[in-house]
């Protein structure tokens, strides 16, 4: 039983990072309308989403440093790791900062998706009658809305720092 326990805590601090990026990238292409790379905010919006998203990679990879510290060794990390498959496409989220996968942001949407499977899980149990625990989808939804409050100042923060740079890059040249 301890295990289940350290396997739901796991499990929502991947949901925290990842579950409420699907609908920032919904509603981000909703601003954006039907018109991609048309050169306006909404279709730069769109192109920052994947970094916003690797940015989340990032943060949750410093959280799994923080939690292992002071002992690094790969006994302590395996014993730690209660599900190692779901931590690991997690940290697959830091592939965003290459610019190969820059360019298709859905592709970090279908990353997320399986983030979003557990939430989309723990509420249909509960809507069906599967599960009599009412305190799971009570917590699923506060994580689910930190997790878009999250994802939302990320890509605020890649953002300002794109018009940071790029007004800085205008006021320096030569």
């Amino acid at each position: 039983m301890e295990g289940s326990f350290f396997v739901y805590l796991q499990r929502l601090e991947m949901l925290v990072f990842f579950s409420g990026y699907p609908l920032v990238y919904y509603g981000v292409r909703w601003i954006a309308g039907n018109k991609p790379g048309d050169g306006s905010f909404g279709s730069s919006l769109i192109s920052f989403l994947p970094r916003a998203y690797a940015l989340l990679g990032t943060l949750y990879l410093g959280l799994l440093l923080k939690n292992a510290y002071p002992d690094f060794s790969a006994s302590y990390i395996k014993q730690k790791l209660q599900e190692p498959y779901l931590v690991l496409w997690g940290l697959l989220s830091l592939l965003f900062w290459i610019p190969a996968f820059t360019r298709k942001p859905v592709y970090s949407l279908l990353h997320s998706l399986v983030f979003f499977f557990f939430l989309a899980k723990d509420i249909s149990y509960a809507f069906f009658g599967l599960t009599t625990d009412n305190h799971a989808v009570h917590n699923d939804m506060n994580i689910y809305t930190v997790s878009i409050l999250i994802n939302l100042i990320s890509l605020l923060f890649i953002t300002t720092i794109f018009f940071l740079f790029s007004h800085f890059r205008k006021f320096f040249k030569p």
